[in-house]
């Protein structure tokens, strides 16, 4: 790594053209420009943070999408390649419970604190699973060595390396699938619920996603989960204060139409407007089936990009209600998992038969539990997610939208936040149909595609392009995965992959 702590590019440095300022656009924005490239970012919405954008309304603030930190050194690893530190930018604090989660009975079980604390929470349920816990965290461990220490950040776009890590990952038996690992290790029914929703965190089915996912058990074990003061909007915000230190050029409200390609190498962007942008690299924090599907001419793709695009497997969709309370609910948990009546059944119903059911579960997101910021005085802010069908089920969402809207604020009003459909306020939603259009997600997935074992590693869409020289991949839908932790990891892979600017060919 060469670390750059001039704010002013050379003018004759190679660019570097960064299409979408998400997470792993940014990080890939930094990591480029501290290797000494002049770097441009192009975003599409009016804002930094992609799907971490913030909402204000009437007082009330909304981080967008995610909220969990669970490793905060990749956020401050950014900062030292510039000699800064996070600090100086960012508060950081660690929670607890990590989560609350509420069952249909009415029983909770708070998942976080001490050791000491979770084994008690354990034993609750199900005294057998105590021991279960501690074997879960052993193997737990041994995947998050693998799988996310030496393997997150490594480009896997040659086979040779996903062949040479085969054995290892069949050992550990990452052919099983996350809830497979879990019901071997616990007896409750409710605990084999709480313990398997972190696929659904990053878009996909716990009875069909890798078992590698359970690395994330380990990961949050590790460091903790964490909230930042001012919610994720504050680190995008601390982010864009350093980009702009370090001269980095940062253009919003600016949609790319097509990547120019000439004799297979990646030359530049044409935009919407009709203006050319030229650069020396181009790296994508676009979802990898719109830049495939669209901004990437089917005859510069690769068979391996072509065939992976058409027969992916897509995450779920979401439909956010983002909305701000008229009292308070200090009893409710920062984060809180309300899970419905049904989970292999519902879960079967979203990802396999793409319908939008009556039932649901919820992620219930109250930052004014650490951070009274977030609302006026006397107020609460929440946002509740309900994983739902991506735009490939048929679902009218200007029909369902505001029925499941209802549904959702008559659940809550009855069981954790009573009297909420009284006390409601400044309230909107996002559906599939939103982040297809703000995001560009392809059919409104929330994630890409979904992180299934024929979808992870070589098997995922590459960060080295696949059939344009000069093109890489950062974000949800590449390698590592979707997360915070994945897609700033997978910034760090294409970091590895860029050359240093000398060697870059001129135009």
């Amino acid at each position: 790594m060469t670390s750059n702590t001039d704010t002013n590019a050379r003018p004759d440095a190679s660019r570097a053209l960064v299409v979408g300022a998400g997470l792993g656009g940014i990080a890939a924005a930094l990591r480029l420009r501290a290797k000494g490239y002049r770097v441009t970012l192009l975003e599409r919405c009016d804002q930094l943070g992609g799907r971490a954008r913030v909402f204000e309304r009437d007082g009330f603030r909304f981080d967008a999408g995610p909220t969990v930190v669970t490793a905060p050194f990749l956020f401050e690893e950014l900062f030292e390649l510039f000699g800064r530190d996070l600090k100086d930018y960012l508060t950081l604090v660690p929670l607890t419970p990590w989560y609350r989660f509420q069952f249909p009975d009415g029983d909770t079980f708070d998942y976080g604190g001490t050791p000491e604390e979770t084994r008690r929470e354990i034993a609750r349920f199900d005294e057998r699973d105590v021991q279960g816990y501690e074997d879960l965290l052993v193997h737990s461990r041994k995947l998050f060595d693998a799988g996310f220490t030496e393997l997150a950040d490594q480009p896997f776009h040659s086979l040779i390396t996903m062949l040479k890590q085969a054995p290892r990952l069949l050992r550990l038996r990452a052919d099983r699938t996350v809830w497979q690992l879990i019901a071997k290790h616990f007896h409750s029914p409710k605990l084999r619920q709480a313990f398997t929703i972190q696929p659904l965190l990053v878009g996909g089915s716990p009875f069909d996603t890798t078992s590698i996912y359970g690395l994330i058990h380990y990961l949050e074990h590790k460091w903790g989960i964490h909230f930042p003061i001012g919610g994720t909007g504050a680190i995008v915000a601390a982010l864009g204060k350093l980009m702009a230190e370090t001269g980095i050029e940062v253009r919003l409200d600016t949609t790319v139409d097509t990547l120019i390609v000439e004799n297979g190498k990646a030359r530049g962007l044409r935009l919407e407007s009709g203006e050319t942008i030229h650069g020396d690299i181009v790296v994508s924090n676009v979802d990898p089936m719109h830049l495939y599907g669209k901004l990437v001419d089917k005859r510069d793709q690769s068979l391996s990009a072509r065939l992976k695009h058409r027969y992916a497997r897509l995450s779920m969709g979401l439909f956010v209600l983002y909305f701000g309370s008229k009292k308070q609910y200090p009893d409710v948990a920062h984060h809180t998992i309300w899970m419905g009546k049904r989970y292999k059944e519902l879960l079967r119903d979203i990802f396999k038969r793409k319908i939008l059911c009556d039932d649901f579960s919820l992620y219930v997101h109250r930052p004014t539990a650490t951070d009274p910021g977030f609302a006026p005085e006397g107020c609460d802010a929440f946002y509740a997610l309900a994983p739902v069908p991506n735009l490939q089920g048929d679902v009218d969402w200007e029909v369902e939208g505001p029925k499941l809207r209802d549904r959702i604020v008559k659940a809550l009003s009855e069981t954790l936040l009573p009297g909420i459909d009284e006390c409601i306020t400044a309230e909107f939603y996002m559906t599939p149909e939103d982040f297809k259009h703000d995001y560009l997600s392809h059919a409104g997935a929330g994630f890409s595609i979904a992180p299934y074992f024929t979808q992870s590693a070589w098997f995922r869409f590459h960060n080295l392009a696949e059939g344009v020289d000069g093109l890489y991949l950062t974000g949800a839908g590449t390698h590592p995965g979707a997360g915070m932790p994945g897609v700033l990891c997978s910034a760090k892979a294409v970091e590895k992959l860029v050359p240093e600017p000398a060697h870059i060919e001129q135009s």
